[in-house]
């Protein structure tokens, strides 16, 4: 190994998208055919005995670049010196809980995981999976005390999701789609756009009423309806979506993605302060741009418009829990 080792923390180490993860980060083809690995995986308690097989898989991956493996639940010592970390591990809406119930559980988790993230490298990157990923990441970002921009939330999976749609529908591949974009929150009021969309270099002929009936919506409840025929939420898709998302902003991508991004100063109107899915250039380093220029008819600033409310409101009751 010539290259010294990244560190990428893990939370949520021991669950299901863990499961699917950590090979495909241990491989390689997320950090540099050439980057060593090491992976700190951080769960709670009595989730560390289940964790312990979970490390002895990856051991027995004998993957080349994998550095070293450490399972925790003390997040001082898993964000120590930590060049990335993957946010999973959130606390779930469950039956009969109100909206406020679940917002105080995740204030709670991740403005703690902020304060151990202050323990990472002062080039850490993070991701946020966990939801309501846009506003933990928020919560996160504050509680950190780091530049905002070196947070994200994963709109990736919708990205990817919706991409697959559009080359289904035009019988195309995916690398023959390009802009396809996720505006908004990771949300059932996110909006799928495919107004920009080019497919093997031209516009596609999408009906509006394909666009409308069928695809915005079945975009924004896929994740539902995944739970609803597997009885449990995305993990292969969303652990590909996380590695897409970590490749991208690491080593840089050829077209613009969707990324779930901290707004300031955007081109389209978005409050400041929101983590919100733009389409963003990726030129590698950890750094992105938001794709500027691009017109927005009056049903994409509708659309826009309803999921950046969707988010004030949830920015503003996780701000009053904290307080």
């Amino acid at each position: 190994m010539s290259k010294a080792p990244v560190r990428v923390v893990v939370t949520g180490g021991a669950g299901q998208i863990a499961y699917s993860l950590l090979p495909t980060l241990a491989g390689g083809s997320v950090f540099g055919a050439d980057q060593p690995v090491v992976l700190v995986l951080l769960d709670i308690a009595p989730a560390l005995e289940f964790m312990k097989g979970i490390m002895m898989e990856l051991e027995d991956l004998a993957c080349p670049l994998l550095a070293g493996i450490v399972g925790t639940a003390d997040a001082d010592e898993a964000f120590t010196d930590a060049d990335y970390a993957i946010f999973l591990g959130a606390f779930p809406r469950k039956e009969g809980m109100e909206r406020k119930d679940v917002m105080s559980k995740n204030v709670g988790i991740f403005n703690a995981q902020g304060s151990a993230l202050a323990k990472a490298k002062s080039t850490v990157r993070a991701v946020v999976v966990g939801n309501p990923a846009n506003t933990n990441a928020a919560i996160l970002a504050k509680a950190a005390g780091i530049a905002p921009t070196q947070i994200s939330a994963l709109t990736r999976l919708d990205h990817n999701r919706a991409t697959y749609m559009v080359a289904a529908k035009c019988g195309a591949s995916c690398g023959d789609v390009e802009g396809v974009y996720i505006w908004g929150n990771h949300s059932s009021t996110q909006y799928p756009d495919v107004s920009h969309c080019k497919v093997k270099g031209a516009a596609p002929a999408l009906d509006a009423e394909w666009k409308s009936a069928t695809f915005e919506p079945t975009v924004q409840k896929r994740g539902a309806a995944v739970i609803a025929a597997r009885k449990a939420s995305s993990a292969a898709s969303a652990a590909k979506a996380v590695c897409d998302h970590m490749r991208d902003w690491a080593l840089g991508a050829p077209k613009p993605v969707s990324m779930g991004v901290w707004s300031d100063g955007n081109p389209y109107g978005v409050p400041e302060g929101l983590y919100y899915s733009f389409p963003v250039k990726l030129t590698g380093g950890g750094s992105y741009e938001i794709v500027g220029g691009l017109a927005i008819d009056d049903h994409s600033r509708k659309m826009m418009d309803a999921s950046a409310a969707e988010l004030v409101d949830e920015l503003a009751l996780a701000n009053s829990l904290i307080k």
